[in-house]
């Protein structure tokens, strides 16, 4: 296909509130998902690539689309995300364009980013739907971002560097924010009321995407580790529940989505294996929550929705799975705080970085080695938004 071409950007007056300078928009950055049947495979085929996943293996995760139409949930959701923070924007006075990209279908962030850049945007913050550090969480975002820069720069040619044609920072990790933490509490409320007498003795299962174990060691080479990171939202959430209630919740922390190799260690125990041991010792309800997601995309429909769902009629068990924190407003209203915190910090202001519980606020720019794949393996490939980026030596490769 031939390069796109891309409008110098132009020179604009600062219409962004001065809460919100120096951003003048805001990335809306997802993992994208297939919007029909044709999509699915070409879609699977992103996100896999380089990776030597074969085919037929892309076949069988691609029925799991069958059952939803041939679409991810996810793209809607960001839709509606999208609405929810503009709106939130608005009702504070703050005029700030937001621009919605993925890394793995259509919208894509590039053409987002062009978008922005022909609107007269110079500075933008990326808000990534990953609430957790870790390679996928983070720094495979931070590669695609550089990429993608790099990419923008070959299509608006001559001389342009990819630092030259766009800045872009990353929001920090947003996990132990009291707004998605509270959303998450609110959702297992209701999960708990929706269990009537039942919910008297149920356990909360906590449940987020796998990782492999070297991977999960990368990500607490610089801070807490990702599996550090969710028991610290579930002891968080599980508090907020049980003062709510009205009585003490036993909870676990689960995972969900395994793949790749059988021989490859990843964080354990699986959901289903979890509700197995549950109802061993005499369990007869459950409530699971998806903690480790923002909306309910395919791994929540599927892997939980459908699959741990049919564990749990097995096993006898009366289950009820929890919302995500979607547009809840309290998450909505935290991730614009967020925006507004970040941009504080950037004019020189003294910030108070809000959280909650014990670990503390990530760095607003990672540090070098953060969220590798495994300790002290470097990929070579370069990550945007660290304080070892170079915008020279990024390149679309």
């Amino acid at each position: 296909m031939p390069p796109q071409t891309v409008h110098p950007a132009p020179a604009r007056p600062d219409v962004a509130a001065p809460a919100a300078a120096p951003y003048d928009a805001i990335l809306l950055y997802s993992f994208g998902g297939p919007d029909g049947p044709d999509d699915v495979l070409p879609f699977l085929r992103n996100v896999t690539r380089g990776k030597n996943i074969p085919e037929a293996r892309l076949v069988t995760v691609g029925a799991h689309y069958d059952l939803f139409g041939g679409r991810s949930p996810i793209n809607g959701q960001n839709l509606e995300l999208l609405a929810a923070l503009r709106a939130e924007l608005a009702r504070r006075g703050v005029d700030l364009p937001i621009a919605w990209g993925n890394r793995n279908w259509k919208p894509y962030a590039i053409d987002a980013l062009a978008e922005l850049r022909e609107q007269g945007a110079h500075r933008v913050l990326a808000l990534v739907t990953s609430a957790y550090g870790s390679y996928s969480g983070c720094r495979q975002y931070r590669e695609h971002l550089a990429r993608t820069l790099a990419e923008l720069a070959d299509r608006v040619g001559g001389d342009v560097t990819p630092g030259d044609v766009l800045a872009v920072d990353k929001l920090r990790h947003y996990f132990n924010h009291p707004g998605f933490v509270s959303s998450n509490a609110d959702a297992v409320v209701e999960a708990y009321g929706e269990l009537g007498d039942a919910a008297a003795d149920a356990p909360l299962v906590f449940v987020t995407h796998s990782i492999p174990d070297v991977m999960e060691a990368g990500s607490g080479a610089q801070r807490p580790s990702y599996r550090t990171q969710h028991l610290e939202v579930a002891e968080l959430v599980a508090a907020q529940v049980s003062e709510r209630i009205g009585r003490p919740v036993e909870w676990h922390l689960a995972f969900c989505s395994r793949s790749g190799a059988p021989h490859q260690p990843w964080l354990e125990p699986d959901v289903n294996d979890l509700l197995g041991d549950l109802a061993t010792a005499g369990t007869r309800s459950v409530v699971m929550s998806p903690i480790g997601f923002v909306s309910d995309h395919m791994e929540v429909a599927f892997d939980l929705d459908i699959e741990a769902m049919e564990t749990a009629r097995e096993l006898g068990l009366t289950a009820v799975r929890a919302g995500t924190v979607s547009t809840r407003p309290a998450f909505v209203a935290g991730l614009i705080d967020l925006v507004l915190e970040r941009a504080a910090a950037e004019r020189g202001e003294d910030v108070a970085r809000v959280t909650t519980g014990a670990l503390g606020a990530w760095p607003d720019t990672c540090r070098p080695g953060c969220c590798r794949q495994s300790v002290d393996v470097d990929s070579g490939i370069p990550a945007a938004c660290g304080q070892d980026s170079d915008p020279t030596q990024w390149s679309v490769q």
